[in-house]
């Protein structure tokens, strides 16, 4: 077993979902479970603890020297970066200098075909042996270089955190969870752009009496923590919209939360997890006529609704969860991958 430093951003400061529900943790969860000894280094955190202003940027300088030091203390077999952006490259390869056997990996679950995502992960493939990100196929191109290992990372399941089981209601206080914020925000949609204040409207006027929880639009506050945990167990319904939804695999890691907590998922077929998933897993659609379709059948249908979702909860768990996305990141890092042992698609091949 390991030794892994894992810096990321642990800091309960983190918006949106809430630092609990974060990527970084349960990929800690993972390989502590599968046997390994971690460590975790907040690096925004310690940033702001290391300069008397209490301000990120002016301890930019500090959180480096003392990642150098904490790697020279507990001597890791893997350095493991989640989008550690305080860490310059300069100090991973002195730490390299000083730790020749270590790896480091980094991991990056924002859109991979945003220009300022691939500049920041672009600026460390001089000191990585391995580059993971939550995007799949020819949308990788742009971080593709000869002999540098890159792939996808799913976003991971953890039992312990999506504890919801919605699944096993027929009668919940809502229809649709709606948590986009930002009603002007635009998103690609079933091959055309959307604005989210505008989406809801479109379905709301295609199922009449829908009961949707919203969080951040039309006066409602944004979700985090338990208030969110408690909307992701009382909501039937969810839909899968990242920035792009045209991009194969690209999601955001709001998909896990609904699927892990037993939501039933609507899911735009471009996104490519109809590979993975059935039509009695996850309710894919093409057109927002189809959208509004198959959200009505849903929420008419409780014991339709209840094993769809069921089945969906079952099949995410058993193929994305946390340890067996750790397990998947350490045989990338080591160099003991089989790419026969995941259903994804693991090491892109730059084609």
């Amino acid at each position: 077993m390991a030794k892994v430093i894992h810096v990321a951003n642990f800091s309960p400061k983190t918006k949106g979902s809430s630092f609990f529900h974060a990527p970084a943790v349960k990929l800690t969860n993972g390989l502590i479970r599968n046997g390994h000894a971690v460590v975790t280094f907040s690096d925004r955190d310690v940033a702001r603890a290391s300069t008397i202003f209490g301000h990120r940027k002016f301890g930019i300088r500090g959180a480096n020297d003392k990642l150098r030091d904490l790697c020279r203390e507990v001597q890791p077999h893997l350095l493991l970066l989640g989008h550690a952006d305080v860490i310059r490259p300069g100090t991973i390869a002195d730490i390299r200098r000083d730790i020749p056997h270590m790896r480091v990996v980094q991991w990056n679950v924002d859109a991979g075909f945003e220009a300022d995502n691939i500049r920041r992960i672009s600026s460390k493939f001089e000191v990585v042996d391995a580059t993971l990100v939550s995007t799949a196929g020819k949308a990788l191109m742009p971080l593709w270089r000869p002999g540098k290992v890159l792939g996808f990372l799913p976003n991971a399941v953890d039992y312990s955190i999506e504890s919801g089981r919605a699944h096993e209601h027929a009668n919940l206080p809502y229809d649709l969870l709606y948590g986009f914020g930002n009603p002007w925000l635009a998103r690609n949609i079933a091959g055309q752009d959307h604005r989210m204040g505008d989406l809801i409207e479109i379905i709301e006027r295609g199922v009449p009496g829908l009961r949707v929880r919203f969080a951040g639009m039309r006066g409602s506050p944004y979700l985090r923590s338990a208030n969110y945990e408690e909307a992701l167990a009382t909501s039937a319904c969810g839909i899968n919209i990242g920035r792009r939804n045209d991009v194969y695999l690209y999601a955001s890691d709001r998909l896990t939360h609904m699927a892990g907590n037993g939501m039933a998922v609507l899911i735009d077929r471009a996104t490519g997890y109809g590979d993975f998933f059935s039509d009695k897993e996850f309710s894919f659609f093409a057109t927002i006529d189809e959208l509004i379709a198959n959200l009505q059948k849903l929420i008419a249908d409780h014991p339709y609704r209840q094993a769809l979702a069921a089945a969906g909860r079952a099949r995410y768990h058993a193929l994305f969860n946390e340890q067996i996305v750790a397990r998947y990141i350490m045989e990338v890092a080591f160099g003991t991958l089989r790419e026969s042992d995941y259903v994804w698609p693991t090491l892109f091949k730059g084609k």
